[in-house]
């Protein structure tokens, strides 16, 4: 229950091929590393739930892999069968949260619009209902076309702006969190980090995704909207088709990037929330004081909280409990274990009160309706 769940996604624009080919290498790498003893690939392994897909989009993949990379368009098989792009096809919460934070609203499990199924296609339907199954943690879903991790927010609160690319830089609460995660990648990475990738420079290799430009309907702020999961996009080549010599290159470029970025699933804190009784409580609201953003106990109680290195005080809370507030310490290695044990909020019910059509007072009311037990001290 308390081994945190972490997934890749891959082949999201079909025509963007290397994450494919790089998350099906990470596949056979963790394997036979596995298989050989190699302890760091071997502690990853027991103490994290790796999911990896390698293609979102199969279909746009046929149709950019018939074209091969030396004659592929720029937007052959980016879209899927039905000719939708699917990293602008998710419900969009973003204009949902801006919303709602003006009126001191929630940023953070935003509900699905009621007919949310029949806006999105086959293969987001299919990725929304993978990701509500999963109580993930963290996620980065790769791409090609740029070098560089770019993190969320990718959509700007104010989308009237006259620049076509509308480049504002919104970040989330999570935003110092953010830039870690995504200079974990970059600094990793053969050459990232040096900004200077594809004809543009983004310093230390990361980007906020509005302050690049603002995109609508994304699947990396649905992640962080409406689950637990803090997702970020990597872009990790100018040439979305590479050909095939140049795969061994951009697989050793990001071998080392791929499995740190998995380890920084296991920061901040962790723990179960249960009742007095030791019982899993799900759905439990985990607060940190400072971070406008929660996440939530999964069907076990398990919960998991990306945190940098500092002290924080943090509060669980779920109906019918009285929440529990407590200050820890996170440091830079394993994270913290806080566990939750949460009372049950018995209210008492006032007793109902006969009415005779006589007015009594006060006196002779609660002498009427008070238990006697109560009368002798012995009510909580």
């Amino acid at each position: 229950p308390v081994e945190p769940e972490f997934k890749y996604v891959g082949n999201m624009h079909g025509n963007e091929v290397l994450g494919r080919e790089l998350l099906l290498q990470l596949s056979e790498f963790l394997c036979e590393e596995y298989r050989r003893g190699n302890e760091r690939i071997t502690r990853l392994i027991h103490d994290t739930r790796i999911h990896i897909m390698p293609s979102m989009n199969p279909d746009g993949y046929e149709v950019a892999a018939k074209q091969g990379p030396d004659s592929n368009g720029y937007l052959t098989g980016r879209n899927n069968a039905n000719g939708v792009d699917l990293n602008r096809n998710f419900p969009d919460l973003n204009t949902f949260m801006y919303y709602s934070g003006e009126i001191s609203g929630p940023n953070h499990h935003i509900p699905l619009p009621d007919n949310w199924k029949s806006q999105v296609e086959p293969e987001t339907l299919a990725v929304i209902q993978w990701i509500s199954s999963y109580n993930f943690v963290l996620s980065a879903n790769l791409h090609g076309g740029a070098v560089v991790a770019n993190y969320p927010y990718d959509k700007s609160q104010d989308q009237r702006l006259r620049s076509h690319r509308r480049t504002v830089h919104t970040p989330t609460p999570d935003d110092k969190l953010f830039q870690k995660l995504a200079k974990t990648y970059s600094y990793a990475h053969g050459w990232m980090h040096r900004g200077w990738n594809c004809g543009d420079y983004f310093a230390d290799g990361i980007t906020n995704g509005a302050s690049w430009y603002s995109l609508s309907k994304g699947m990396q702020d649905f992640n962080y909207l409406h689950t637990n999961c803090f997702e970020i996009t990597l872009e990790l080549s100018c040439n979305k088709f590479p050909p095939e010599e140049d795969l061994e290159r951009q697989w050793m470029a990001n071998r080392e990037a791929l499995v740190a970025f998995i380890e920084e699933v296991h920061q901040g804190i962790k723990g179960m929330v249960s009742d007095e009784n030791n019982n899993g409580i799900s759905g439990a609201v985990i607060s940190v004081q400072g971070i406008s953003h929660d996440i939530t106990s999964g069907d076990m109680g398990d919960y998991f909280r990306l945190l940098l290195p500092g002290t924080y005080t943090v509060t669980a809370s779920a109906e019918g409990y009285q929440p529990q507030t407590v200050t820890t310490t996170v440091g830079p290695a394993a994270p913290s274990l806080v566990n939750f044990q949460l009372r049950e909020d018995v209210v008492r019910k006032p007793p109902e009160r006969k009415t005779s059509g006589t007015r009594m007072n006060n006196k002779a009311l609660q002498k009427k309706v008070v238990p006697r037990a109560t009368r002798r001290g012995t009510q909580r």
